[in-house]
């Protein structure tokens, strides 16, 4: 079993705690069914909100999908002018038996806009 990574982003429409848990918890569903992926093949996920986003840790969406024995950590994206605002990110490591080059990167809505050529 290899160790492959898997991005995905999702904008917000607005910054609020419920619509945060939400759309990040849209993002991580698909991510996991768009691979084939349990949450046992979780190894980590590392979450990143644009510093627009104040309202809640976008790791408490996992928590709230009973991803709860997986290491979690959120970070600060850079505040880059012209960024797209409100936009949480995703970087997870999993167990996969997948080729690096078919694993699904998961860009939802207007996020998908970030990486044109790897969004599904």
């Amino acid at each position: 079993m290899a160790v492959r990574a898997v991005r995905g982003a999702v904008q917000l429409e607005r910054d609020e705690a419920g619509h945060m848990d939400e759309q990040v918890g849209a993002l991580l569903t698909a991510v996991l069914e768009r691979n084939g992926l349990t949450t046992d093949d979780l190894i980590s996920i590392w979450f990143t909100a644009t510093p627009d986003l104040h309202s809640d840790f976008p790791a408490a969406a996992a928590r709230k999908l009973g991803i709860v024995d997986v290491p979690l950590i959120c970070a600060q994206e850079l505040d880059v002018e012209g960024a797209m605002p409100r936009v949480v990110r995703i970087l997870a490591h999993i167990e996969s038996d997948k080729p690096r080059a078919e694993i699904a990167h998961v860009y939802l809505g207007a996020a998908a806009a970030l990486r044109k050529d790897i969004a599904q």
